[in-house]
């Protein structure tokens, strides 16, 4: 074990002395492509649906996260993105909902008097529970496909939620010593912090027969000190900045960048 690593340590030196010695040497840079998650060749189309989404008010899950979808995937993705009104979902999942914990449209009730009523709060995942089996029904979404011609279809959840923490966070702090001499050291300090949480799921369905074809679920968290105001719609873009390249992977080949050095 030790010779080994006495080994690579003399390997890393003799590198270092030869980048060294050289007269010339460059980086160039380099791309790894990574082969999407799903194979969509049999779509030439696109509809983000719409989702159905919980947690604060300060934000509309759905209809941000669809407005935000179908902008990436018009510039990142060879699928043509359909331009439709976000889908009532949750009406959806209740009019689909008998026996499955959600309470049925009463028989005669328009769609416009139903949206009239007010709508059902979901506030955490144990909410969002009584909506999910709209994913499994394959005749609601077999007709949304028929009605755009067999798209690639993109749904989910969006849960946004407000989140607070307390705790020993660790910083580093500078200080100098009699001398003048400075030097950073860790400090462990009790801080209160509040932020987001933004935990998506996407599910993607063939419009052609209204089955799932893969779904992926994540979970980002972003917390600032208690006197940073962040307002919730920076916070939930910056969330969603961090997972758009997983879900843009699922559709399409992406580009891991990096660089190698070269000798001459």
């Amino acid at each position: 074990m030790i010779g080994r690593l006495a080994l690579k340590t003399l390997s890393s030196v003799v590198a270092i002395f030869l980048i060294a010695g050289c007269a010339n040497y460059f980086e160039i840079p380099i791309e790894t492509p990574i082969k999407p998650k799903l194979d969509v060749s049999p779509f030439q189309r696109v509809l983000v649906a719409g989702f159905i989404s919980g947690g604060t008010d300060d934000v509309d899950g759905n209809l941000e996260t669809t407005r935000l979808l179908r902008s990436q995937l018009r510039t990142k993705s060879e699928l043509r993105v359909i331009d439709a009104d976000v889908l009532p979902l949750v009406d959806a999942a209740e009019d689909s909902g008998a026996g499955n914990g959600a309470a049925a449209r009463p028989a005669g009730e328009t769609p416009r008097q139903a949206s009239d009523a007010k709508e059902p709060e979901i506030k955490d995942d144990k909410d969002l529970e009584a909506f999910e089996h709209l994913f499994a029904d394959v005749e609601y979404w077999k007709k949304i496909g028929e009605e755009y011609q067999g798209p690639l279809i993109v749904t989910g959840t969006i849960m946004f939620t407000p989140q607070s923490r307390s705790g020993f966070v660790q910083r580093e702090q500078e200080v100098f010593d009699s001398f003048g001499r400075r030097r950073v050291v860790p400090v462990r300090t009790y801080q209160e912090r509040k932020g987001f949480r933004l935990k998506p799921k996407f599910v993607f369905i063939d419009g052609r027969n209204g089955t799932t074809l893969y779904s992926e679920s994540f979970s980002e968290e972003i917390l600032y000190n208690t006197n940073q105001s962040t307002p919730a719609l920076s916070s939930y873009f910056e969330l969603m900045d961090r997972l758009l390249p997983s879900f843009l992977n699922t559709l399409s080949s992406q580009k891991v960048k990096g660089t190698r050095v070269l000798l001459q």
